[in-house]
């Protein structure tokens, strides 16, 4: 120890002071890291419950598509159902607007059929 004091040229309470804050730093250091892992641990905990109670929420809203053939428009749509009622929950576009605008074209062509 003395060797090295007159080496660097330091006091020997110097070297005993720098120790005891080495000491105290690497004491502070693992209480953070065993804070910050008992914060891991809490947040995934807290992660795992919340996405468990996403995913029981979500089950209900469980949908299915299908695609359905409009026979006058020869034309398909989409139908979003609910896989455990078969529920139709959505049609894109509405069938009743197809069927509106089947009507229509049809309507017309019967007015351009006459006139002619």
């Amino acid at each position: 120890m003395k060797l090295e004091n007159a080496l660097t040229g330091a006091h020997p309470l110097q070297n005993e002071k720098f120790s005891r804050q080495m000491s105290a730093a690497k004491d502070k250091v693992a209480e953070k890291k065993t804070a910050l892992h008992d914060e891991e641990v809490i947040n995934t905990d807290k992660v795992k419950t919340v996405v468990d109670k996403l995913n029981e929420f979500t089950e209900s809203l469980r949908t299915d598509l299908k695609f359905e053939y409009h026979e006058k428009l020869n034309e398909y749509y989409v139908t979003v159902v609910n896989p455990l009622t078969d529920e139709v929950i959505k049609e894109i576009p509405p069938k009743n607007m197809l069927d509106m605008y089947a009507a229509m074209a049809e309507f017309m062509g019967i007015l351009v059929d006459e006139k002619i």
